[in-house]
């Protein structure tokens, strides 16, 4: 007899089927996204995944480069790639903050996982209709087109790492600190609209990177500070008490720092 679970993408069997509470997690992986699901599962139970396949790089540097142009694009490449092996440089300070903070960046057992391209598919929209969710949260996945979000008819929220407006996009907490903007170094739970996370806000949580971190880091501390909001936001949208927060603040979407804009910004504000 036929299962009645969405297929992956690899051909392998589907995992049985188990009680949902209701959540679809919507991520292209990593740890960042696996410490707020697994808080999520800690709250709630095992949570239904979709797990989007990484973009080309290629594709995603043509794409950037459209709009930003080559030169830009290029810089942006340096430091994306001092990043990947800054981590390694950095590990044992990554270390540290996971155990400090109890994170688990792997998925815990019970998890549903559905693995599919790309959110902008069918595929995608045939997942989201055979889970049916009560509430969809996006961690770190692509932009969902509009054609496509209009076709889930449950709310659908995103954790963003970076306070909005005035940090949308990529890098937040890196971009408030090296804007001399401590203060809102932090991280947003906004409801998706067309935009770049430029949906109304939810909740916000703020704090202070330790002075040991950098850019390498602040993705680990901001998912460490950010666990409870996402469970609070999911809380309420599956009990019908999600409340926009006014958020009056100029906006502004950032992207990956040049390398030479990372160098000059570290020698100058030791900004790292």
């Amino acid at each position: 007899m036929p299962s009645s679970e969405p297929p992956t993408n690899d051909g392998r069997a589907p995992a049985a089927k188990m009680p949902s509470a209701g959540i679809c997690v919507v991520t292209a992986g990593g740890p960042y996204a696996w410490i707020i699901i697994n808080a999520l599962g800690e709250a709630f139970g095992p949570i239904d995944v979709i797990l989007e396949a990484p973009e080309a790089r290629r594709a995603f540097l043509k794409r950037r480069a459209r709009k930003l142009g080559w030169f830009a694009v290029a810089g942006q490449f340096g430091t994306m790639v001092l990043v990947r092996l800054g981590k390694k440089r950095f590990a044992e300070r990554i270390r540290l903050i996971v155990e400090q903070n109890e994170l688990r960046e792997e998925p815990d057992s019970g998890h549903r996982i559905v693995e599919i391209a790309t959110v902008n598919s069918q595929a995608f929209v045939d997942a989201v209709g055979h889970l049916d969710p009560k509430v969809i949260l996006l961690a770190g996945c692509r932009i969902v087109k509009p054609e496509i979000l209009r076709t889930i008819k449950c709310p659908v929220l995103n954790y963003h790492a970076g306070i909005n407006p005035q940090y949308r996009g990529l890098n937040g907490g890196y971009w408030a600190m090296a804007s001399g903007d401590a203060e809102n170094f932090g991280a947003t739970v906004h409801l998706v609209d067309a935009g770049v996370d430029t949906g109304p806000t939810i909740y916000q949580v703020r704090g202070r990177p330790s002075p040991d971190d950098n850019i390498m880091t602040y993705g680990h501390r901001l998912a460490a500070m950010s666990r409870q909001m996402c469970v609070t936001a999911v809380r309420d949208a599956l009990e019908g008490r999600l409340r926009p927060v006014a958020t009056n603040a100029p906006s502004r979407q950032w992207y990956h720092p040049t390398v030479w804009q990372y160098v000059l910004t570290g020698l100058r504000k030791g900004v790292w």
